[in-house]
């Protein structure tokens, strides 16, 4: 059987003062780390530090998708309600369809711990064959919304938004995902799924 395929994934901090140098931005490397641990595909990273101005998100959105040709964009920063959080008005502007269930579970897994989750404007939609995802900007929150809840054994409770990620990605014609199921199981309909690898 062939290799995993390689996923070109953006990765997008919309933050006026990361952007700035005030300080250091840490939604990015919180992505890449669990990307990396949770995926066996080999993974090509398009980073981008911009400030929360609703055009320059909009480029940044479209030129990963159109120019670089990401098959996966995930933002953090920028989706609650105060006046300069505007990555949700960003993503909805370059979309082509909006996939609202993701916006859903997020929120539903953000509430199992603060109650400010019903605050967050988080959006996932598709632009061209690309999935495009606003997470929470804290580390901690973009595994939990990833991953999803688990019990003391390890048994999912609560599932996070990325086991529906590589079906959706095999839907728009991307790369087959792979995943570390310790991290977490890829769903697909039996239909879908690829004889395991030896």
């Amino acid at each position: 059987m062939s290799a995993p395929e390689t996923v070109r994934i953006g990765l997008v901090a919309a933050s006026d003062r990361a952007s700035q140098g005030v300080y250091k931005d840490e939604g990015i490397p919180a992505l890449e780390a669990w990307l990396a641990g949770a995926l066996l595909n080999p993974i090509e990273f398009e980073r981008r530090v911009i400030p929360d101005e609703q055009d320059v998100i909009e480029a940044a959105l479209v030129g990963l998708v159109d120019d670089v040709g990401c098959h996966l964009v995930i933002t953090t920063g920028g989706t609650g309600p105060a006046a300069r959080d505007v990555t949700p008005e960003a993503t909805l502007a370059v979309a082509d369809r909006e996939m609202p269930g993701f916006g859903e579970q997020m929120r539903r897994i953000s509430l199992e711990f603060v109650p400010t989750a019903i605050l967050s404007r988080q959006v996932a939609v598709i632009r061209k064959g690309a999935l495009i995802l606003n997470l929470p900007g804290q580390p901690k929150s973009i595994r939990e919304t990833l991953e999803g809840l688990k019990d003391a054994q390890g048994k999912s409770i609560v599932a996070g938004i990325f086991a529906a990620v590589p079906y959706c990605i095999d839907l728009l014609g991307g790369p087959y995902l792979e995943t570390r199921e310790d991290v977490v199981k890829a769903f697909r309909p039996k239909s879908a799924i690829r004889a395991p690898r030896p």
